[in-house]
């Protein structure tokens, strides 16, 4: 689980395993189908994460601390960004605050690499850095997740969030957020859903973030149209590529290594 193809990142890390359905967003989650399969292939790690309902996999709400993986990233060498929990959310309910400063260490102990750390519960996220923990590492990105104006709540806790980079991932981008305001957010992943169940995305919603990040100099990252394209019909994610307004956009915000 170290290399990926995941578009703004180099690797993952998952020292927790196992979540549970949070908001619209993650409904077609591809990490349920991925934990299944990483059952199926015997990984204890992952066993009983998922049930069946219907023709869907789903969380069961069980979520798994993995010290053993703890030590991961001291192994690599060479600076990598480090997609921390592709498969779980660090600030889950389930998850301790024991085990939130230990990842703390492991990120503090290893500065040659850049951490970016993705949550649909904010409200913990700044809880835990503002009670807690109490300091900024100059390596670590902490993100939040907004799929619509459902959950545009989430970027004002975001700007509570001490942090040396404040990201959104707009993705699965299935409704508009609205003009929504980015102000203290340095960078902005966009993209559309994939998989056979995906939710259509439209480029007005697109504009609407974009302009916000013109309007309060955020870094715009266009990660993929998904399964609808640019023209509403539905194909691979593949032939739909990423091109947004006859460009890649792939803006990474600038963050100082504590070398």
């Amino acid at each position: 689980m170290a290399e990926t193809q995941i578009e703004w990142t180099d690797a993952t890390w998952n020292p927790v395993a196992g979540c549970s359905i949070m908001s619209a967003g993650c409904t077609n989650c591809y990490a349920m189908e991925m934990a299944r399969r990483l059952e199926a292939m015997r990984v204890d790690k992952y066993s009983g994460l998922t049930r069946q309902s219907g023709n869907r996999t789903v969380w069961t709400g069980l979520v798994r601390e993995d010290r053993d993986a703890l030590a991961i990233p001291t192994k690599w060498r060479k600076s990598r960004k480090i997609f921390v929990n592709s498969m779980s959310d660090l600030f889950h309910d389930a998850v301790s605050d024991d085990f939130i400063l230990e990842v703390w260490d492991v990120m503090r102990d290893t500065p040659h690499h850049h951490y970016q750390i993705l949550t649909k519960r904010p409200e913990r996220m700044a809880s835990i850095l503002n009670e807690t923990i109490g300091e900024v590492l100059p390596n670590v990105w902490l993100g939040t997740s907004v799929e619509d104006k459902a959950v545009a709540h989430r970027v004002e806790i975001l700007r509570q969030v001490p942090a040396a980079v404040r990201f959104i991932s707009f993705e699965p981008l299935i409704g508009s957020v609205g003009s929504i305001d980015l102000s203290g957010i340095h960078w902005a992943i966009v993209g559309g859903e994939s998989g056979r169940s995906a939710r259509p995305i439209k480029e007005e919603w697109i504009d609407e973030i974009h302009a916000q990040c013109n309007r309060h100099r955020t870094k715009f990252f266009f990660k993929q149209w998904g399964t609808w394209g640019e023209d509403n019909k539905k194909r691979s994610k593949k032939a739909n590529g990423r091109m947004y307004r006859g460009k890649a956009w792939n803006d990474m915000p600038e963050a100082p290594l504590a070398l």
